[in-house]
């Protein structure tokens, strides 16, 4: 059974969920993804994100909000904003 502390991860990284909010990516590094759910629809009976908003934010704490923002994006479904997410945040480590 998984232990307290652990996290849902996806492709090495922590996934952490807050409401209809996801960060994704470890807040020690540069920066992290942040995905909000939009709107959601109806499928099979179950309620599944359909738009959702994709940020790349960077994680130093000097810089104002609005300047944190380095990419955003919408997509349609989760799975294509974690797929987008998950590039810009890897993009982004290695430039570092």
């Amino acid at each position: 059974m998984a232990e307290k502390n652990e996290f849902l991860m996806y492709k090495e990284r922590p996934l952490v969920r807050s409401g209809k909010t996801i960060y994704y990516g470890y807040m020690s590094e540069k920066c992290v993804i942040v995905i909000q759910i939009t709107s959601t629809k109806e499928v099979n009976g179950m309620e599944v994100a359909d738009r959702v908003k994709v940020q790349l934010i960077s994680t130093d704490p000097t810089l104002r909000m609005k300047d944190r923002i380095l990419n955003t994006a919408e997509r349609r479904g989760l799975y294509s904003a974690m797929d987008l997410g998950a590039i810009w945040l890897e993009r982004e480590l290695k430039n570092a």
